[in-house]
């Protein structure tokens, strides 16, 4: 008789109280133990495996915000070409948008159907959001009782028809609903009327593009989301943060007992807009890549903690809907496909600023667990799901998008050499093989 089932060994591992060497023992999906290098973990255990010196132990990432459009979109993105994408780069658990599916993810019906798209599909664990759209108040509190993790709004057109916005007063109505059950509202924050005063989107210009999607509409948006949430104590998450003009104002109502976090993605601590060519429509979302003083402050917001997370808002589509031939912004799908880059993107630009891989985790993992209550995620602890992703952080790579996971090869970060390899991502104490069946599993807020 053994007492664990595989030991993991490794010279670098990052742990809640820091990075140092570590033997990590697991046991049916769980961490049994955690000791120092050398220890007798090993003499108890079926296997053993041995980290290389180069690699370092980190708890799986938990990705919260990809669109995996699946069903409905499936030649975008589908569970299948999703979760192997996020295990290869990995990702161990994702949560996914509510919209971009058909049908949206806006009543329980829908969630059944996703739920069924994604059953023996998925090589990661997978949990969802649900949506707050116009008309669907009285969805809100089934959806959130069938496992949910919270709802999605837009604040003006969502980029597909199916799932529309909701003006002011439906945000108020949605919250004041929401905190009779302390539900989430995570909301797509641009002011629809700044954006309809601003330059027109259309054309090869990224600066005129830039300049239909202003600083001034996600600030006034993000404003107008802290009222409400002081009005109606409505708990709020602020999606992909890309004005560093919005920080004061996330920090200022933290410091007020506003119930509020927020996030930022990769491209915007990657990309600036003065490297983006006019008609490179691979560069486009929304809100937009901005300029690179802008960029450095956003890092400034995760090293003084008003960012909360970092996560990919994976929005593929087919190379078709990005207008590549005339190189139209104001036309092209804007979405940036980064699932499975997403570490080693972030590591690139973080190690040059100072921070560490404790840091990333902090972003990427654990603060993710914690927002989505996924408690068992995001940490190598004793009791918590032996979710593993182990990584080279000096190993240099060149992206090849028609070498990742994704199931269309488009992505900015083509030609791009990035810090980091994700050598192996282990999901409850097994490495991940995507040429063997799949083992993730779909997850339920409280679990």
């Amino acid at each position: 008789m053994t007492d664990y089932d595989v030991v993991v060994r490794a010279r670098r591992a990052v742990l809640p109280d820091g990075e140092r060497g570590a033997d990590v023992a697991v046991k049916d999906g769980r961490v049994a133990a955690v000791e120092g290098p050398g220890s007798a973990l090993g003499e108890r255990a079926s296997a053993v495996a041995e980290l290389e010196a180069d690699e370092v132990l980190l708890p799986g990432l938990l990705d919260s915000h990809v669109h995996v459009n699946d069903p409905g979109r499936t030649e975008w993105e589908g569970f299948e070409s999703a979760t192997k994408a996020a295990a290869s780069g990995g990702v161990t658990t994702l949560v996914d948008m509510p919209l971009n599916s058909i049908p949206p993810t806006v009543d329980v019906a829908a969630l059944d159907v996703k739920r069924k798209a994604a059953d023996g599909e998925t090589w990661v664990d997978v949990g969802f959001w649900g949506g707050a759209v116009p008309g669907n108040i009285a969805q809100l509190r089934p959806l959130h009782e069938a496992g949910v993790f919270g709802f999605k709004c837009f604040l003006l057109h969502s980029g597909v028809d199916e799932f529309p916005a909701l003006t002011a007063d439906g945000v108020e109505a949605a919250m004041r609903e929401l905190a009779t059950f302390d539900g989430l509202l995570i909301v797509h924050a641009e002011d629809p009327d700044e954006i309809a005063h601003a330059a027109n989107a259309g054309g090869r210009a990224y600066a005129e593009f830039l300049a239909s999607r202003p600083r001034e509409a996600e600030n006034l948006a993000i404003q107008h989301v802290i009222d409400q949430s002081r009005a109606t104590g409505c708990r709020v998450h602020i999606l992909h943060v890309s004005s560093a003009d919005a920080l004061p104002l996330i920090r200022q109502a933290e410091a007020e007992g506003v119930r509020i976090s927020a996030e930022t993605c990769p491209h915007y601590l990657t990309f600036t807009a003065e490297e983006i060519a006019d008609g490179d429509t691979q560069y486009k979302c929304c809100p937009p890549i901005r300029e690179a003083s802008n960029r450095d402050l956003l890092w400034e917001g995760l090293r003084d903690g008003t960012i909360d997370l970092v996560v990919s808002d994976h929005s593929p589509s087919t190379a078709d809907l990005k207008h590549f031939e005339t190189g139209d912004f104001g036309t092209a799908w804007g979405g940036i496909s980064s699932l499975q880059l997403g570490l080693a993107a972030v590591w690139t630009e973080a190690r040059e600023r100072g921070f560490t891989l404790g840091d990333v985790v902090g972003w990427m993992s654990r603060g993710p667990a914690d927002q989505t209550g996924l408690t068992r995620k995001g940490r190598i602890a004793v009791g918590g799901d032996a979710d593993f992703a182990v990584f080279a952080p000096d190993e240099r790579q060149t992206i090849d998008a028609a070498r990742l996971q994704h199931k269309n090869p488009i992505t900015p970060y083509a030609g791009r050499q990035l810090s980091g390899v994700v050598r192996s991502t282990w999901l409850r104490g097994v490495r991940i093989d995507i040429g063997e069946p799949p083992r993730g599993r779909q997850l339920t807020r409280g679990e």
